[in-house]
Parts: structure tokens; C-alpha cells; sequence
């Protein structure tokens, strides 16, 4: 089933919708605003370990000579299953989660938390499914038994 979202947004633009979706509703909705003890290196510590994945990810598609434009999956040139890769399927992705997470922690408003649901949906349904389709038909067998020993996120 295709749709005319599926590989069309960058994942960058997903990541900045759900962040100011999860602003204006701190904003607006401040009666589910609450105190995190030590918010704030909380939510340092998870913005730089999603910039690590990040990097790490970017990194390991470099080394393998590989393409990191998640829009046109079908130009990959090797399965990526080594560092980062060998624990998430989907490690920069993962990394962008874990700062939105960073961002919830930040903001301290519960319905704000509904952008990490939100973000993981539309990525599972119109970024990593596509994708997991492009891959599939390109390397076959190769990706498939990647697909059965890595987990999607974590």
C-alpha cells in the first residue's frame, strides 16, 4: 500500500514539526506543566546522546560508502550492519526520538509527550515501512536475515 506521503518529508522536517507542535502545546495547554527534578540535565543528557547516534549513524553510511538521504532508499549501495547499526536498524532515527524526548523532558508538559507518539508513528508509516520495502527488493536475502536479527528501534 502507497500513499503520497510515504519518502516525501525529510525526517529533519518531522522532527521540527514535532517540536513545535510539542511547544505550542506547553504553550497553550500550561495546566500539564510540571517540575522535573533535574530537568534540564536530563534533557542535555538525551539531546546529546540523540546527536551521538545521529553522528554515529551518519558516520557508519559514510564508511560503507552508502547514501544518507532517507528520501531515495533505493540509491543504497550496501547494508549498513556494523556500530551503530548492529544494535538499531534505524539508529538516526532512534537519535532523533531520543531529542524530542530531550525537548518533552525540557518542556515538562505530560501532552507534550504525545509528539513522541505522534513521531514515531508517521516515521514507522511513511519513512522506515517504505524504506524496509526499497531495501528488500534491492538486497534481498542480505537484508532480510538484517531485517530478523536487528530491531527496528532499540
Amino acid at each position: 500500500m502507497s500513499s503520497k506521503l510515504e519518502l516525501k518529508i525529510p525526517p529533519l522536517v518531522v522532527l521540527g514539526l514535532n517540536g513545535v507542535f510539542m511547544r505550542l502545546v506547553a504553550v497553550y495547554v500550561p495546566e500539564w506543566t510540571w517540575i522535573i527534578p533535574e530537568g534540564t540535565v536530563i534533557a542535555i543528557a538525551l539531546g546529546v546522546a540523540g546527536t551521538a547516534l545521529i553522528l554515529a549513524g551518519a558516520i557508519a553510511f559514510r564508511a560503507a560508502k552508502t547514501t544518507v538521504n532517507p528520501l531515495q532508499p533505493s540509491n543504497a549501495s550496501a547494508v549498513v550492519t556494523k556500530g551503530v547499526y548492529a544494535i538499531s536498524r534505524n539508529p538516526m532515527y532512534l537519535g532523533f526520538l531520543l531529542i524530542l524526548l530531550s525537548w518533552a523532558v525540557y518542556l515538562s508538559n505530560a501532552i507534550s509527550f504525545a509528539g513522541l507518539f505522534t513521531f514515531v508513528w508517521y516515521m514507522n508509516r511513511y519513512q522506515i515501512f517504505p524504506e524496509e520495502r526499497a531495501l528488500l527488493a534491492k538486497f534481498g536475502e542480505e537484508y532480510a536475515i538484517y531485517q530478523r536479527n536487528v530491531r527496528r528501534w532499540l
